[in-house]
């Protein structure tokens, strides 16, 4: 198992790359949220058709999107980008779990996506989630820690202070 609090990367890397992987999962979701949305009817005719589903197509089809574009809204503002990312991850372990459950135990297998993603076989349509959710958890574990990082930055600030004043006593 890989240790990613060992990982030498600097807060610069870790950033870009949590910023990289943000703005991943925003075109993402909005992509995804506005292709259900333009065509309402087919997705919610398609989860209509899922036998996981059925019994919940309104609140399932309304609330799908909506948390999509909660979502990367939460993860454009970098006050809730930690909890944007974790929220992503976890619908995209949703989405895996589904997609899964639907081709182990249906012999009916209807696609609710919309876009380019509805191009996609069950099998490509997973391994592009399992992507994501490799993705999300890779940022949530690379996220800065605020109070490490603050540590480090106070303490080499202190450790400077320290110096300079020993400097200061030494002139005088």
């Amino acid at each position: 198992m890989v240790n990613f609090k060992k990982i030498k990367m600097g807060i610069r890397a870790r950033t870009i790359l949590i910023e990289l992987i943000s703005a991943l999962f925003i075109l993402l979701f909005i992509y995804a949220a506005f292709s259900k949305v333009l065509d309402f009817e087919k997705f919610r005719v398609q989860l209509g058709k899922s036998p996981i589903l059925n019994a919940f197509v309104m609140p399932v089809a309304i609330w799908t999107p909506l948390i999509e574009v909660i979502i990367a809204f939460a993860l454009v503002m970098k006050r809730s980008q930690y909890m944007g990312l974790c929220l992503a991850f976890s619908l995209m372990v949703m989405f895996s779990t589904y997609i899964i459950l639907i081709l182990k135990f249906s012999s009916y297998i209807p696609c609710s996506c919309g876009g380019i993603l509805q191009n996609m076989s069950w099998t490509q349509h997973l391994v592009f989630n399992i992507g994501f959710v490799l993705l999300g958890a890779l940022a949530i574990l690379i996220y800065p820690n605020q109070n490490q990082d603050l540590i480090r930055i106070r303490g080499n600030a202190e450790t400077l202070k320290r110096r300079q004043s020993i400097l200061k006593k030494i002139k005088l």
